[in-house]
């Protein structure tokens, strides 16, 4: 099943594609937002204020990406019951293509470093995914379902959903531990 969204997409029999937009048009936080459009078995919208006090090279570089309109149509390519949402793999991640490598790629702008904070991985904070190496962050980002004070430091915060976690709750969930 898929959930089609304006930016993103969803994958592994749980597949939601996604568009993303960068827009100033919706006001209900102090940042900048983000709004992801989910379609497919899941439908309606996902709008993230974005936090560029916190995470400025985060925000910018996934602001950028949406505007250039790449993550439309990419999957939710791991979603783990309790844990979290995982999206952004602008390369592998395509609804309607060989989806076997989501979660492997990335866009073709540099990697971000790292930009800890004190901000806790709780419900609904978008964070950035990323390899072994804290400085790898590139496309791909989560949203959580649950608090996960574990990843507090250890990756970065840089948003927070406003608007629509009903429509990251019901985006359908992988089996097993990596979902």
């Amino acid at each position: 099943m898929l959930h089609k969204v304006l930016f993103l997409y969803g994958f592994l029999a749980l597949a939601a594609p996604l568009h993303a937009q960068a827009t100033s048009d919706v006001v209900d936080g102090p940042g900048p937002n983000l709004v992801i459009t989910v379609g497919g078995a899941t439908t309606g919208q996902i709008v993230i204020d974005l936090f560029p006090e916190v995470a400025p090279n985060h925000v910018a570089q996934v602001t950028t990406l949406a505007k250039q309109g790449v993550y439309d149509g990419v999957v939710f390519h791991r979603v783990i019951a309790g844990f979290m949402a995982q999206t952004g793999d602008v390369a592998y991640g395509k609804h309607g293509s060989n989806v076997a490598m989501a979660g492997r790629g990335a866009s073709e702008l540099p990697d971000i470093a790292a930009e800890f904070s004190d901000q806790s991985f709780e419900r609904g904070v978008l964070g950035m995914a990323r390899s072994s190496d804290p400085n790898s962050a590139n496309s791909q980002f989560f949203i959580m379902f649950d608090a996960a004070p574990h990843l507090d430091g250890q990756y970065t915060v840089f948003g927070r959903v406003i608007s629509g976690m009903e429509v990251v709750d019901a985006i359908k969930k992988g089996v097993g531990s990596s979902g």
